[in-house]
């Protein structure tokens, strides 16, 4: 198998440990640590075979070496394909902000590999602990997937059963994974309309509500500048930082996240990664 070789220089601050010790934590793929690199396995949305991605960092560049020439999915992945450099205007009209980004600098929005694995990973926590989603996840993959890669929609599609998957998640799993083979649940299609039609298109699809299709467009697809006001955590967030004595009206909500743009997206997920200093 040939590998295949990219450099990308991001715009703007990044460190790629950042994004490793964010993977090692976070459920949907707690990837377990493997010194300065970083190491994961999918099934890219090109062709939906599986591929094996390293990622390093020399100073400010990030190497990549691929199973498959998927420089431009390991960048949305990374948030690599979105210049940085605005979040330093943000900071200044933010103070909030500021802090947000002195306490984790280099930090980027990390991903799922694709919005299809955010689109299962919505349906397979629904009204489930987190670690039992994982849980489900993991065999699911164990006993379907290719070299660690979670399976593609076209295997997903064709199961009869999934290991911990109740009827009414498989059937909504067979789904997505017809949306993802017909091109509707990809990269490509929900980042070239605007972000409320990708949003209402999402939420057509069996067991995607609000809350989902927010989370399929922004940490899947990679949407950079969408302030999702469907999150909870966020608005506990805003509320403690901007020292609210309730959660934000939907007002006070939007007046605080206009100063976010054009990264809303990037600031709301900061607020959930990061730990905000006293």
């Amino acid at each position: 198998m040939t590998d295949h070789q990219a450099t990308i220089e991001p715009r703007g601050e990044f460190e790629l440990s950042r994004a490793i010790t964010f993977l090692e934590e976070w459920p949907a793929t707690q990837l377990p640590a493997n010194g300065s690199d970083l190491r994961f396995s999918y099934c890219s949305e090109s062709d939906w075979q599986p591929v094996d991605i390293r990622v390093s960092q020399s100073g400010r560049k990030v190497d990549l070496t691929m199973t498959a020439p998927v420089e431009d999915e390991v960048a949305r992945i990374l948030s690599l394909d979105i210049d940085g450099t605005p979040l330093t205007d943000i900071a200044g009209r933010d103070p909030v902000v500021a802090r947000l980004l002195a306490a984790a600098p280099g930090l980027r929005p990390v991903c799922f590999w694709t919005p299809w694995e955010a689109a299962c990973w919505a349906v397979l926590s629904q009204r489930t602990s987190r670690r039992t989603a994982t849980a489900h996840k993991q065999r699911i993959t164990s006993e379907l997937g290719t070299r660690s890669a979670f399976p593609s929609p076209q295997v997903i599609l064709e199961a009869q059963a999934l290991p911990g998957v109740n009827p009414v998640k498989l059937e909504r799993l067979h789904a997505l994974a017809a949306a993802a083979l017909d091109g509707t649940l990809t990269t490509k299609a929900l980042r070239a309309v605007p972000a409320d039609v990708a949003l209402a298109t999402l939420q057509e699809l069996p067991g995607i509500g609000p809350f989902s299709a927010d989370l399929i467009l922004i940490r899947g697809a990679g949407s950079p500048d969408i302030a999702p006001t469907t999150e909870p955590r966020l608005l506990t967030a805003i509320q403690h930082a901007y020292e609210l004595a309730e959660p934000p009206t939907p007002a006070e909500f939007r007046a605080i996240t206009d100063a976010w743009q054009p990264l809303r997206s990037w600031v709301s997920f900061f607020f959930r990664a990061i730990p905000l200093p006293a």
